[in-house]
């Protein structure tokens, strides 16, 4: 098309008859060419920042999927958990005679969240959910001390620590709607979207979706952790069982649990002499079913281990045992043996 346009101009021209003159043009002097712009050596890019949270981030947040409260009835019987009333007040009676009311007792929906320095979702992330014993306060026992948070920390693994409140600086047990069948995997749902909020990401939700869980349960915490592995609805993300001092009972129930995840799960049991019977009645469960232990301190914790540790001491050890048993901060020992959560930000394992 532009060259049928040229020809057609070329046509219209005037002849050189009929072209009018044109004045001589005056001559121009050449303006100086340009001086090439200097050329600066390009700025090196900013080094990236490195991965991981620079801070620690920790907050105290009411569930909706919380433990308690809790007004249904206690497993295997018809009695209503809250069986004792003051006026408008509701109560408890634990196994010892004792009344606790709910507003003072079993009515605290928070949970601790733990996201440790240098924490980094894109790389395999592990959730330890710390169930405490009895007479006990996130802040003022989970937090200070057990010192649980420095421990996760400490550990130097990409672990984050989810810690619910249970029964209110009290001495009970009672699990409340963890006896409910499948309310764990509804706890553990919240935990992910309340981890990733704190984390600031939505990115990280997947990763804490999908993130294997260990159980670590103290003392009383063994009745929440049995019936969570009973029929929480969770056991395909549970990688582990952490109990430290904390077989009161439920043997049947952890011994079925290993029986059917071991090639998936590890169990580990440290106890004084306070629970020296009932972690013998574990290891003939364990026995009987042809399921090997060891009664040493593991090197790693890989799956299908399951070992004892102890006694480790009387009961006068047991009140400090998560910061002093077989060793200083046992809790951060055996976290630093779990394979496939490498340390972060070059920190080097205990």
């Amino acid at each position: 098309m532009k060259r049928r346009a040229l020809l057609l101009g070329a046509l219209l021209m005037p002849t050189a008859a009929h072209a009018q003159p044109r004045k001589p043009s005056k001559r121009q002097a050449p303006k100086p060419a340009a001086k090439p712009a200097p050329v600066h050596a390009a700025k090196p890019a900013a080094p990236a920042p490195p991965p991981g949270l620079k801070e620690a981030k920790t907050q105290l947040v009411a569930f909706d999927a919380s433990p308690f409260p809790y007004r249904s009835v206690i497993p295997g019987t018809t009695k209503p958990f809250l069986d004792a009333r003051d006026g408008k007040r509701r109560g408890h009676t634990t196994g010892r005679g004792d009344v606790y009311w709910e507003e003072t007792t079993y009515s605290d929906r928070r949970s601790l969240l733990y996201l440790p320095q240098g924490f980094d979702p894109s790389r395999p992330v592990m959730i330890l959910l710390f169930l405490h014993g009895q007479g006990a306060t996130l802040e003022r026992d989970v937090v200070l001390r057990q010192a649980v948070p420095r421990q996760v920390d400490e550990s130097g693994k990409n672990i984050v620590l989810v810690a619910p409140q249970l029964a209110v600086d009290a001495l009970d047990s009672s699990a409340g709607n963890f006896w409910r069948g499948g309310h764990f995997a509804k706890y553990l749902d919240e935990a992910a979207e309340r981890l990733m909020r704190l984390y600031g990401d939505r990115k990280a939700g997947r990763g804490f979706n999908l993130a294997p869980v260990t159980i670590a349960a103290y003392s009383g915490g063994y009745l929440s952790a049995a019936y969570a592995l009973e029929r929480g609805g969770a056991n395909h993300r549970v990688n582990g069982l952490i109990l430290l001092d904390a077989l009161y009972g439920e043997e049947p129930k952890f011994a079925a649990w290993f029986a059917a995840r071991r090639r998936q799960a590890f169990l580990l049991s440290a106890f004084t002499d306070s629970t020296k019977e009932e972690n013998a009645t574990l290891q003939g469960l364990l026995t009987k079913r042809r399921i090997p232990f060891t009664r040493t301190d593991p090197r790693a914790l890989t799956p299908g281990t399951a070992c004892f540790v102890g006694p480790t001491g009387g009961l006068d050890m047991h009140g400090d045992f998560v910061t002093r048993a077989w060793q200083a901060d046992p809790l951060k020992q055996v976290l630093s043996r779990i394979p496939g959560y490498d340390p972060v930000h070059g920190k080097k394992n205990a």
